[in-house]
């Protein structure tokens, strides 16, 4: 790896051979030597799980100045914590970029979401980490679309920096026309209803099929993701680890001590 130029590590959940990571090691190798941990099959959904039962395996695929690439038999949690003390250990990254997701990591889904995963554990380990997400689906998404805000974002904090412990979660709308523009965001607070669908197999046995309609919370006020992705702007939403909410300390302390 070349000294002078940012090393930057990429990971994702959808696995190596999808179009969305394939943009995002696109624009990054033009912004410096690029380290890739992909999981060997797809992951979405999988959160910020770890494997601690069975091994976790790793096979190289790609090696030349400038690039290295790994596929890992583990989780996209697994990926980033395999680089960062194993793989990498001796050349730590400057940035951890994650995605780009086919399909939105926006409001709640930021709880299941194994793109964010990789940069949770990114800032866990004290690197700037930005995760983009694109609002196509499909698993052929042209991804390509996406690579200008790909290249402004990962400018701008290679530059600049990120506050302590704090990552970034960029979605990235699905438009015909150029995007409106960029907005910084709240995460949705809304819910996911009708989370599951009854079905029946040629068998008569009953079984079940993760589906569901997202309730928005914001729908008027300006605030969150949601509302401005409907609206054609990319949104950027700082996030953290730390789940406490410091607000209630007093009154639990109150309620319990």
């Amino acid at each position: 790896m070349d000294k002078n130029r940012p090393l930057i590590l990429i990971s994702n959940d959808d696995g190596y051979n999808y179009n969305g990571i394939q943009s995002l090691i696109k624009v990054a190798r033009t912004l410096g030597d690029v380290f890739v941990v992909a999981p060997a099959v797809h992951q979405s959904g999988k959160a910020s799980a770890i494997t601690f039962v069975n091994p976790v395996r790793t096979t190289r695929i790609a090696q030349e100045p400038g690039f290295t690439a790994y596929l890992a038999t583990g989780t996209p949690a697994d990926c980033v914590k395999l680089a960062l003390s194993q793989l990498m250990a001796d050349n730590m990254p400057d940035l951890v970029l994650a995605g780009i997701n086919h399909g939105y990591n926006s409001g709640l889904n930021t709880l299941y979401s194994g793109t964010m995963a990789c940069v949770f554990e990114g800032i866990l380990h004290g690197v700037p980490s930005v995760a983009f997400s694109y609002g196509d689906y499909s698993a052929d998404a042209d991804t390509s679309v996406c690579e200008p805000v790909v290249k402004h974002v990962t400018e701008r904090v290679l530059k600049g920096g990120l506050p302590k412990d704090v990552c970034l979660n960029v979605n990235i709308p699905k438009m015909e026309s150029p995007f409106n523009g960029m907005k910084v965001t709240t995460g949705d607070m809304g819910r996911w209803v009708n989370e599951w669908e009854h079905r029946v197999d040629p068998t008569g046995r009953d079984y079940y099929w993760l589906t569901g309609e997202f309730e928005i919370a914001d729908k008027d006020e300006g605030l969150t993701d949601y509302y401005w992705l409907q609206r054609g702007y990319v949104t950027v939403t700082p996030t953290h680890v730390d789940q406490t909410d410091f607000a209630s300390m007093q009154q639990i302390s109150d309620l319990l001590l």
